[in-house]
């Protein structure tokens, strides 16, 4: 029953997203970036893209001081309530493409109650400073993003693509078979794909476009995708299994590599150009798995770069993936078919980040591929990279860099690691 709801919500919700206007592009305050001295940026040496899960910016930051955050949230039937404060774990909410239509409600952003099952309200809920201190503290001392948008208005996958290609092939849903996705996955697995007209088609979740990974790979730029491996928790979220040439070449051996590899590289002085972060097991943020624990491992990544040898020429952008069911009160710029999602939350963390600093400027995924793309001078994707800002304006190259900030891991009250689970009906 509840698909077929799902089902009629998005026939009704459709006509919004296939309204999405192409000039809207114009409309979202992007950056002119022309003025723009690149020396600065050859500091830079490496960049570091870490993505966890499901969370909006009103969820985490809210009640960041400064920043545009809202302790409220409309419902459907137009009452206003406040957002309670979330607990460490909780349960897994709606969030497929047809959920975050109907949450959108085209532009309204008041129907994420109708996305839960029967009058379950904990999407509109969010964490206080003391609930996630060091998200806080590094929101504090370094750069947080405001208006950072999920690429695509949906789940996980077809937004994890987006953080490799600026696309998702047309993906909008997850696989709907199995703990294993992309060109893994067991042969009769179906995405939906979301075609030019509208209509929907089901398809083989493997693909063959082009990513950040080969124009790195073509202009001699190391990088390395860094994630659990097949049959681990989280590989699902490992984005290049979805593209074909590059998990059937060499490269998925060379360069496809353990996410523990991350700490490790990182002290040694060994990361490459470019690198990928995700994780599993609990420790990607995604409900029901602890908060504390995933922002325990967050530390544990960003401690081993700070205090090894890269530190001085790297910058690293910490993300989310999707909304994850959860309120926003910010509606999403109509760029396509596709989105933007809601907000999700960005820090950009840098010795030449700007130093306690809320960017107001609208980023989404394929800003982090237009960064690489200037720092490195490479040929843009397609229109999403193209079009999008490339976060310079969070960057302050004429001041003494920022000292490393090495933080304590926190005592989490729910130590077991909560099993990770993502999946959704393809009908």
């Amino acid at each position: 029953m509840k698909n077929e709801i799902m089902k009629s919500r998005f026939l009704c919700g459709i006509s919004v997203v296939l309204c999405f206007k192409v000039n809207a592009l114009a409309s979202a305050p992007l950056g002119d970036d022309r003025h723009r001295d690149d020396h600065g940026l050859q500091r830079i040496q490496h960049i570091v893209f870490i993505i966890k899960e499901n969370r909006t910016f009103d969820n985490y930051f809210g009640t960041f001081p400064g920043a545009d955050g809202a302790t409220t949230g409309v419902i459907h039937t137009g009452e206003v309530i406040p957002l309670s404060r979330q607990p460490d774990m909780t349960h897994d909410i709606g969030h497929s493409f047809y959920d975050a239509v109907t949450a959108i409600n085209g532009g309204a952003m008041n129907q994420f109650d109708l996305i839960s099952e029967g009058e379950d309200l904990s999407g509109y809920s969010q964490y206080l400073e003391e609930d996630i201190p060091n998200y806080w503290a590094y929101a504090r001392y370094f750069t947080l993003a405001d208006q950072m948008f999920s690429s695509l208005a949906g789940p996980s996958f077809p937004n994890h693509l987006y953080t490799v290609a600026a696309q998702s092939g047309g993906a909008i849903s997850n696989p709907n078979l199995g703990e294993i996705w992309g060109c893994d996955a067991q042969q009769n697995t179906r995405v939906q794909v979301l075609n030019e007209d509208g209509t929907i088609s089901l398809v083989y979740p493997c693909f063959d476009f082009t990513t950040l990974a080969d124009r790195l790979e073509e202009g001699g730029i190391s990088w390395k995708y860094y994630a659990p491996g097949i049959g681990q928790s989280g590989f699902i979220w490992s984005s290049l299994d979805a593209i074909s040439h590059i998990r059937f070449s060499p490269l998925w051996e060379e360069n496809v590599v353990s996410d523990t590899q991350f700490v490790v590289d990182a002290l040694n002085g060994d990361l490459p150009s470019v690198s990928w972060i995700v994780t599993g097991e609990g420790k990607s943020e995604h409900p029901p798995a602890s908060t504390c624990i995933g922002e325990n491992w967050t530390v544990e990544q960003l401690n081993a770069l700070m205090q090894g040898p890269l530190w001085s020429s790297t910058a690293l952008f910490l993300t989310w993936d999707d909304f994850g069911g959860f309120y926003d009160h910010v509606p999403p710029p109509e760029v396509d078919r596709f989105g933007f999602g809601p907000r999700v939350p960005l820090l950009i963390i840098s010795p030449y980040a700007r130093h306690g600093h809320i960017s107001h400027a609208v980023y989404e995924f394929s800003s982090l591929l237009k960064f690489v793309e200037r720092r490195f001078g490479l040929a843009p994707l397609g229109d999403r990279d193209q079009a999008a800002n490339d976060l310079l304006d969070s960057f302050d190259f004429e001041r003494p860099p920022l000292k490393p900030l090495i933080l304590e891991p926190r005592a989490c009250a729910n130590a077991a690691i909560a099993p990770t689970r993502e999946a959704e009906d393809p009908d």
